[in-house]
């Protein structure tokens, strides 16, 4: 409504002024709010109540042909002519990036899909939170995939961001998937992915050939057996919230290193098995989670909000949590943080 009432304003001071007393600076600031705002229509509309709110306002009080005059009308003229123009360009930069998004949201939608709401016979839900202003994904990674040896899942983080982070995830998401159908065993899994890495970083330039990891962790739900097999790779270790609220960690008693780090050392995988029982949930982060800060400086603690709470689905969890770290960090996330929760029904 802006250039509405300036023009309105405009017209009020011209009326109630003395002739000498102009609102030229008015009528020319109208097109001009207009042009990056409005649509083609609406600039031309604006510009041309302009131009003929002065030429009716001059005319009545019998200045049109002083040369003041005719010099403010064709100054409100042009500025009026460049408005139009400004909102054509305005237009075409909008299209092209409203079409740059999409192009972006599908390829980034590509490497990182959603999850099925059920995989398995559990209950899946899944949640990307890009600290980046308009991306959907980043360096953190996800990916469910269904197997003869159960439910495999994996939560990771690329070192690094932009694009070159995104291309790892898509590598490392693309291994896994086949890893997850052919291998015998979750550490086998882990030794492919660490094989698919060192691939990549030999096609790598500059410090990431040298320094690119992903941690992740690697977990192995077995069809009708009440338990979960992980494999940490330097990651956060995934949370378990039984049915009644209570909130225990996974633990990890031989973390091994980082994917993508072989070649500092040699730590055999191990899968360790843990209890998990009908009506609980896993949940596996990134530390986008964990590292989220309030205003003090002090981290986030997904231990204080979800102990003692009870979700009816794992998308009700993930939407409760990834709401009150917004709330905690307040609304500004220096980190991506990539959710995943599974629910034994």
């Amino acid at each position: 409504m802006l250039p509405v009432l300036i023009l309105v304003v405009a017209v009020l001071y011209d009326l109630f002024t003395p002739r000498s007393f102009t609102a030229g600076p008015l009528y020319t600031a109208a097109p001009l709010v207009a042009a990056p705002v409005y649509s083609r229509r609406g600039t031309v509309l604006t510009s041309a109540a302009s131009v003929v709110s002065v030429l009716a306002l001059q005319s009545g009080k019998g200045v049109l042909y002083y040369v003041d005059s005719l010099t403010e009308l064709a100054t409100i003229a042009t500025v009026a002519a460049l408005a139009i123009l400004f909102n054509a360009f305005v237009r075409r930069t909008d299209e092209r990036l409203a079409s740059a998004r999409e192009i972006a949201e599908a390829a980034q939608r590509a490497v990182l899909p959603a999850p099925a709401e059920r995989i398995g016979g559990f209950e899946i839900a899944a949640r990307y939170e890009a600290a980046q202003a308009d991306a959907f994904i980043g360096g953190d990674l996800y990916a469910v995939q269904d197997s003869a040896r159960g439910v495999r899942v994996i939560v990771g983080d690329v070192r690094g961001k932009g694009m070159g982070a995104v291309a790892a995830v898509a590598v490392v998401i693309g291994a896994f998937r086949e890893a997850a159908e052919q291998e015998a065993t979750l550490e086998a899994v882990a030794q492919r992915l660490e094989r698919a890495l060192a691939r990549e970083g030999t096609r790598r330039e500059g410090l990431d050939a040298f320094e690119g990891f992903t941690t992740a962790v690697l977990a192995e739900l077995p069809h009708g057996d009440g338990t979960v097999r992980i494999v940490n790779r330097g990651h956060p270790p995934p949370l378990l919230l039984y049915a009644d609220g209570t909130l225990g960690q996974v633990p990890v008693r031989e973390p091994a290193l980082p994917l993508g780090m072989g070649d500092l050392g040699v730590w055999p995988d191990r899968a360790e098995e843990s209890c998990f029982p009908g009506g609980a949930t896993l949940l596996l982060y990134t530390d986008g989670l964990t590292e989220a800060r309030d205003e003090r400086g002090e981290f986030y603690d997904p231990y204080a909000y979800l102990a003692g709470r009870s979700f009816r689905h794992p998308a009700e969890l993930l939407d409760a949590l990834a709401e009150d770290v917004r709330r905690y960090s307040g609304g500004g996330m220096a980190d991506d943080m990539a959710l995943l929760a599974l629910r034994r029904p």
